[in-house]
């Protein structure tokens, strides 16, 4: 059908981007804000229906499936977790084999199905009286085994379904604009902005108003609504369908066979000598103070195996350079999961915290204890402004740096936000454990201390502000230094940090339990947060993040930015060019 429509001119034309059903597209006619915009909304209703069903998770397993604080932080933890880590596994589906939009498709389709079905588990004990309620007036009654079994397969095909939703929505937003054409490249730089900007407004939106449904409304309606915002957002995303731009990526061989095939060569010639090496390095153009002289022994895929002389073939600079950028990002991943530790606490023990506390605004009214999250967000949003528009411009005095600051110095920053935010934390609830027993009400779990939930409002603004420098700073980073050929695995990886993260708080959350409740001790995380000690894990926390953070910057001072944009080989496969930069030097 293209071919008997009139031509676009050919500067109208988009290089290596096709429509919906694989003809070129014109500049004018396809992609930019109009589709962009579109993907943005999708994202935000997204993070509405995604917060709207984890942020309270705390308080319904607790009081809905009568479950012991320290046993609901574990499973939110769990839960947290593997959420986390399935973006890496809908990255690698989209990136191979589906293709970004069908996955998205396919993700929304689930999500809609997962959330129904949660909202199903929560109107279950409504439908019936069980013989537990008629007899037993005054105690709790334990949970329909079906609602719990329900709730959970729900819950963990929400967290499987954004896994394929949230690597590859971001990175079809960002398909929209043509990086090599000026003036798009200002506007995808700007997408970014916007995009955070967008799911920040949307998760403080969601703890405000979900928190109030779920908590003084009902738990179908608090799960019912994101399903039917999750709806709206997959009916959005088709509108846009013709005005997509699609990439095309041709003949071009999948990046995971290129850089496995680096490491499969290197294993084959692991009985190399140095000087084969130093030769193959000479042939190459490898200079001295070439980056290839960390990691070095990837260089031995520079040589034909032995065994393959006849049907082999060495890899190329290039293919080696690949697998170099993703080995070194291991350091900087493993030394950043300290801070996915800390931020896994804002929706549990914060959350339980908050419930103790003297919630009343005026007589009547009581602030959803989940809705203080919302705190994180408006750090978020106005640390974003202020930070793009105040601090950016007079770095850039100072440093010289488009950026203002690198990318590694913005991610340390934020971890030391959070270990102050920590402190402050650990702070408030010594001060909370007073207050309680000061006014007798050690012994009394359900009592109101008479002090405000507010104290708790810094430590949640501090994690917000940590999070425009950690989070904006991973996503960037993990983004710009992987291959271009896995720029959705690039941003499942950072969100893997955060499953990580979560699951090493929910271990360390029962090692600690372990440890502390035998032998008739109190537990730090007794059901009774009265007579537990949040503040004593609280500063195990600030311990555990300096750690990290000393071990990050040792990371960070040696690692090399990947500058694949100015590597480049002539005819011969010989280095021509490259720029290495050396962060926090």
């Amino acid at each position: 059908m293209f071919n008997k429509m009139e031509a676009p001119l050919l500067d109208e034309m988009v290089e290596g981007a096709v429509d919906y059903n694989g003809h070129p597209v014109c500049r004018f006619t396809s992609g930019g804000w109009r589709s962009a915009s579109l993907i943005i909304g999708v994202e935000i209703a997204e993070r509405f229906a995604f917060y709207g069903a984890s942020s309270n998770l705390i308080n319904f397993l607790t009081d809905q499936l009568q479950q012991s604080t320290a046993r609901a932080a574990k499973n939110i933890n769990a839960w947290s977790g593997t959420a986390a880590l399935l973006p890496l596994l809908g990255a690698f589906l989209a990136d191979c084999f589906l293709g970004r939009y069908r996955t998205i498709i396919i993700s929304s389709a689930l999500y809609v199905l997962g959330l129904g079905l949660l909202t199903v588990s929560a109107t279950l004990p409504s439908l019936g009286i069980s013989a537990c309620q008629q007899t037993e007036k005054f105690l709790p009654c334990s949970p329909n085994p079906v609602q719990v079994i329900l709730f959970f397969f729900s819950l963990y095909l929400v967290a499987f379904a954004q896994g394929g939703h949230k690597p590859c929505v971001q990175a079809f937003g960002a398909d929209q604009f043509d990086g090599q054409h000026p003036e798009e490249s200002k506007a995808k730089s700007s997408f970014f902005n916007w995009w955070y900007f967008g799911i920040s407004l949307a998760g403080f939106l969601t703890v405000n108003v979900m928190s109030y449904v779920q908590d003084y409304l009902s738990w179908s309606l608090g799960f019912g609504i994101p399903c039917i915002v999750m709806v709206f957002a997959l009916a959005i995303f088709l509108l846009g369908t013709r005005k997509y731009r699609f990439g095309n990526r041709g003949d071009e061989e999948n990046p995971f066979v290129r850089i496995g095939r680096v490491f499969i060569t290197a294993i084959r010639n692991w009985h190399v000598n140095s000087s084969e090496i130093a030769h193959e390095e000479e042939t190459h153009g490898l200079l001295p103070n070439h980056n290839s002289k960390q990691l070095r022994f990837l260089n031995k895929a520079l040589i034909v195996p032995n065994n393959l002389k006849e049907d082999g073939h060495a890899c190329s600079i290039n293919e080696v350079e690949e697998a170099k950028a993703v080995l070194r990002l291991i350091p900087i991943w493993v030394t950043c999961l300290a801070y996915a530790i800390v931020l896994s606490q804002i929706s549990t023990f914060f959350t339980k915290q908050g419930v103790t506390m003297d919630r009343s605004i005026v007589v009547g009214f009581e602030v959803p204890a989940a809705s203080l999250q919302c705190f994180t967000g408006l750090g978020i949003i106005i640390s974003l402004l202020i930070y793009d528009r105040i601090l950016i411009p007079i770095a850039r005095k100072f440093t010289g740096k488009p950026s203002g600051i690198t990318m590694l110095q913005r991610i340390g920053f934020g971890m030391l936000l959070s270990i102050i935010s920590m402190v402050i934390a650990a702070l408030v609830e010594g001060k909370r454990l007073k207050t309680a027993q000061e006014y007798g009400l050690v012994d009394l779990p359900k009592a109101i201390i008479p002090l405000s939930i507010w104290w708790l409002v810094p430590q949640y603004i501090l994690f917000g502000v940590a999070d425009t420098f950690t989070l904006v700073g991973l996503q960037e980073f993990f983004y710009d230094q992987v291959p271009s050929g896995l720029r959705s695995i690039g941003l499942s990886l950072y969100l893997s940090i955060l499953g990580i993260g979560n699951f090493l708080s929910s271990f360390l959350i029962s090692a600690i339990e372990k440890l502390t409740s035998g032998d008739g001790k109190q537990s730090w995380f007794d059901n009774n947060l009265n007579k537990a000690h949040l503040d004593y894990f609280y500063w195990l926390l600030v311990v555990l993040s300096a750690v990290g953070l000393a071990a990050f910057l040792f990371s960070a001072r040696t690692y090399i930015y990947n500058k694949g944009n100015t590597t480049k080989e002539d005819d011969r496969g010989r280095m021509i060019k490259q720029d290495p930069c050396v962060e926090f030097k």
